[in-house]
């Protein structure tokens, strides 16, 4: 066993000496960024997407206004619970108004931020998937209309799998993802010749791999190969093979928590 791996400084800080590329959204990169610095990582954050409005609120907003027409409602990010309240608080809806619908959330944190709008929460899937999410609903969509809130252009694994168990399903955009023009500067300057590559770059979605991807087309970089590419979920690991780009590790459980210890992980197989 080497000296360092018997420094309590290195254990405590166990990111020291390496530098981590971030590629969240700039609004949502704070909480990683800080667990990373704590660990003693260089954070270099390049937001990969930047959440914008859709094209229109109309439909989510007709939807919120009749939710006599639903049982069941979907939220399947904290992106879309954000948008969901501040709709709510434009039209002056009331948490009593979701009262009867049940109500699923993708993921601990859209489930907590939906609670915090005073929302009752009756389904959380135990892996940060759709597809997890579709098991933990089962059945009981059959027959049943659901109203499923989301980003524009997203998977249709869950409204497909919905509608084969008997659902009826409306989905609205809540917000859209797109490239933040201003992140093709940073690219340059990272992955300049004058500069090594980072450690490891960290990939909260299949949005922000195929998002960076194309910041290093447009910057005129090629993949970084050798940087070690951290995912947070299966989905997100299949976007990165499905561009000849391995994983290096995925996250158990799916989330921030997960994320940062496979980060570790997989950075201290390589001291």
């Amino acid at each position: 066993m080497s000296d360092s791996a018997n420094d309590p400084a290195r254990n405590d800080r166990p990111l020291a000496g390496r530098a981590i590329l971030v590629t969240r959204a700039r609004h949502q990169a704070g909480a990683l960024a800080d667990r990373l610095r704590a660990l003693g990582a260089e954070v270099l954050e390049i937001p990969a997407i930047q959440i914008v409005p859709p094209e229109s609120f109309a439909p989510l907003d007709a939807a919120i206004q009749d939710l006599s027409r639903y049982q069941w409602l979907i939220v399947t990010s904290v992106n879309g619970a954000r948008t969901l309240a501040e709709r709510m608080r434009a039209l002056k809806i009331e948490p009593a108004a979701f009262a009867r619908l049940k109500i699923a959330a993708v993921g601990s944190s859209t489930a907590q931020a939906l609670r915090e709008m005073g929302l009752e929460i009756a389904v959380t899937p135990q892996e940060y998937v759709a597809e997890s999410l579709i098991d933990a609903v089962g059945e009981r969509v059959r027959g049943q209309r659901v109203l499923l809130a989301r980003a524009a252009v997203a998977r249709d694994v869950i409204p497909d799998a919905l509608r084969s168990q008997g659902a009826t399903v409306d989905v609205t955009d809540a917000y859209r993802t797109v490239v933040p023009e201003e992140s093709v500067t940073q690219i340059c300057t990272i992955f300049s010749a004058a500069r090594s590559i980072p450690d490891a770059a960290t990939f909260t979605s299949s949005s922000t791999v195929t998002n960076f991807l194309h910041l290093l087309r447009e910057a005129g970089v090629p993949t970084p190969k050798a940087m070690r590419a951290i995912s947070i979920g299966p989905i997100t690991s299949q976007t990165l093979r499905d561009h000849n780009w391995e994983p290096a590790a995925e996250a158990d459980p799916h989330d921030l928590n997960g994320l940062v210890n496979a980060l570790v992980q997989a950075l201290a197989r390589t001291r």
